[in-house]
């Protein structure tokens, strides 16, 4: 037995133990796993590294449990390569991994997941409730096959109130909390966050431009002849007048709305007795604005203050989680979640791990409100109160104005469900429709799309887009920078680069061809000379059975919606104007474009910022920005003579000369 780091990232628990059936302890930590290895809508799990062996599996268990503490901790369960099938929690260690040695009581899901393990990693934690939270932590991770996930789980957007300027700015924020302000929110979506700071600005008249810009304003901008900002940068508002816009603007976040409409009805009169019916109409339009956002609210939150609402629904096999996101009593919007993994697992089960999942990322609220108890529900509020550092309460409403919330959060969760399995089923249709038009050997589970983009030859980039029976997977989306600067013009060039760098690591990392890594399908935009030249670079490096399909436009260059497919055995396939199947290969096809085109766009604008000066040795941020504003550009700067370059401020001979020396040889 050793005691080691967890290998979670960060020492937040109290000790880490891991054991390894007939393995070196060197080797107990397994290597985290790319997020996307499994098919996460797939019910079936693949084997990986052995053939299943439950008695294999029971005696590697058993050889764990000889070294077992009884005291709380986290499990996780490895197959023969050290690949995460499953992550579990315990109150006590011993007791509950003792249960997978009683194969006879446990379901199948679980027997399989007994037959493929090999090995176990023990992590011991000072309570359950770290133990809950560590959990979900290395689920995140790992994203094990035999547990559920929530699949959802990109970063909500917040509203950021900026506090680091004598004019806070407002604005939209994803990620890490880096900046020193407040943070409202989760939002549902972007689209949520870019309403609310719409309002924001046309009731408070914050300022949403950047430092920089505000900086360098010697007149308003438009923002604030169409009254949606108060021009701070030109001093048409003093310090302690924005000051108090800005206070309302936390007050109405807070959920003081209220008050704020009261304040703006009795400045509004103040200003109309005064005569000065100017800004009495404008603050009539503020006080609009106030009653649209009131009036457009989705659902009556008033009084719930800060709140989460979640209901389950269930159907088919499938499971959809409703969420709404309350805060200071205003609807903020909701989602819809689509758990995966949930076979044979009780719904009270999937919710627990649902929200474990959820509030890893989202700082919860004091209230959540559910339409059943999760499982370990005192458990789980115990790690929520320990997250936000408050007390969290979960609860079911029984009567009252909340059983509405929850009803109407039910009623969003089944019809969301039913039109995800309609979803499905049409898409189920369509592949089978794929198999017998192209003559494929059966679904294929991963398509890849290929497709270049540059600008004669500049910032040249090809990107590859995945999609499956369950849509477009975006985590596995992959940007492939050309690193060979002589081909950046030739587009069967970069796709041969693409293609060696793409299955060249396919076939040193996964020969086998069991990870879920290979294509089923790849689509080449393009006619019978690229889908060729595809086949001629796959067949150079000794890869021959991954099937290929070339989309190229019709007879009239595609301006009819007409698209001409190209197959491998020489054949060419067409379909109607109004063929589904058409509609889904050109969906793919323009998603590749969508993507390489964006990407390209981003690569463009990241090198329109840089400089010839960032490749200078021992120049940084504030000697660039001295040398820039002293000499005007680069160019200037790099063809100065060394004594001007001395004479700019902060900057010392030394460095003149390393600077005067870099651009002249």
């Amino acid at each position: 037995m050793a005691i080691m780091n967890a290998g979670v990232g960060r020492p937040l628990f109290h000790t880490a133990i891991a054991i390894r059936a007939g393995a070196a302890i060197s080797a107990a930590m397994s290597q985290p796993q790319s997020p996307d290895r499994f098919n996460e809508d797939k019910a079936t799990y693949t084997v990986t590294g052995s053939q299943p062996d439950i008695d294999a599996g029971v005696e590697a268990i058993r050889t764990t449990l000889k070294t077992l503490p009884t005291r709380p901790g986290v499990y996780r369960m490895q197959d023969a390569r050290g690949d995460v099938l499953y992550v579990g929690k315990a109150r006590a260690l011993k007791n509950r991994v003792a249960n997978y040695t009683q194969v006879d009581r446990l379901p199948n899901r679980l027997r399989r997941m007994v037959a493929q393990t090999r090995s176990m990693t023990i992590v011991t934690t000072n309570s359950e409730a770290e133990a809950l939270l560590l959990e979900a932590q290395l689920i995140k991770r790992y994203r094990p096959p035999y547990n559920v996930l929530l699949r959802d789980d990109k970063s909500f957007p917040f509203i950021l109130l900026r506090e680091d300027h004598d004019f806070p700015r407002v604005q939209k924020h994803r990620g890490a909390r880096k900046y020193k302000g407040r943070y409202y929110g989760p939002f549902a979506s972007a689209g949520s966050v870019t309403r609310t700071i719409n309002a924001l600005q046309k009731l408070f008249l914050l300022r949403s431009c950047t430092d920089s810009f505000f900086a360098n304003r010697s007149r308003p901008c438009l923002l604030y002849q169409i009254k949606r900002c108060s021009a701070p940068c030109v001093d048409r508002i003093d310090t302690a007048g924005y000051a108090e816009l800005v206070q309302d603007a936390q007050d109405f976040l807070g959920g003081k709305s209220t008050a704020v409409q009261q304040k703006l009805g009795a400045a509004m009169e103040a200003a109309a007795e005064a005569l000065d019916f100017e800004q009495a109409a404008m603050i009539r339009d503020r006080l609009k604005a106030l009653t649209f956002i009131q009036g457009s609210q989705a659902i009556n939150a008033e009084g719930l203050g800060d709140a989460d609402i979640f209901a389950l629904a269930e159907k088919g096999g499938s499971m959809c989680i409703q969420a709404f996101f309350i805060r200071g009593g205003q609807n903020w919007g909701h989602r819809s979640f689509f758990p995966v993994h949930t076979n044979d697992v009780a719904t009270e089960e999937v919710l627990e791990s649902f929200m474990a999942q959820f509030y890893e990322e989202v700082p919860p609220p004091k209230l959540i409100l559910t339409d059943r108890e999760p499982a370990e529900c005192e458990l789980m509020a115990l790690a929520l109160s320990e997250r936000l550092g408050s007390k969290v309460r979960i609860e079911v409403p029984q009567r009252g104005e909340r059983t509405r919330l929850i009803k109407q959060a039910q009623r969003n969760a089944v019809e969301a469900l039913d039109r995800r399995l309609a979803e499905t089923t049409t898409q189920a249709k369509i592949l089978d429709e794929m198999v017998e038009a192209f003559g494929l050997d059966g679904v294929p589970d991963r398509i890849e799309i290929y497709d270049n983009s540059h600008i004669q030859g500049a910032h040249a980039l090809g990107a590859m887009v995945v999609a499956g029976p369950e849509g477009f997977r975006k985590n596995a989306y992959r940007k492939f920078n050309m690193k060979n600067p002589d081909i950046s013009n030739d587009d069967f060039a970069m796709m041969r680069e693409m293609f060696e760098r793409r299955f060249g690591r396919a076939a040193r990392e996964d020969p086998d061809r069991d990870g879920g890594e290979w294509p089923d399908l790849v689509l080449i935009d393009g006619g019978k000379g690229q889908l060729s030249a595809a086949r001629a670079m796959l067949e150079d490096m000794g890869i021959e059975d991954v099937c290929m399909i070339g989309i190229a436009k019709g007879p009239h260059h595609g301006r009819d919606g007409r698209e001409v497919f190209h197959l491998m055995d020489g054949r060419e396939v067409s379909f109607p104007i109004n063929h589904p199947l058409l509609f889904y290969m050109q969906r793919l096809r323009d998603e590749a474009h969508r993507f390489a085109i964006g990407a390209h766009r981003a690569k463009r604008s990241k090198a329109i910022t840089v400089s010839s000066l960032d490749e200078v040795p021992g120049i940084g941020p504030a000697r660039k920005k001295a040398l820039l504003m002293h000499f005007g550009t680069a160019r200037a700067v790099r063809d100065a003579a060394l004594e001007d370059l001395q004479r700019a401020p902060g900057v010392s001979k030394a460095v003149a000369q390393q600077v005067y020396d870099y651009f002249h040889g």
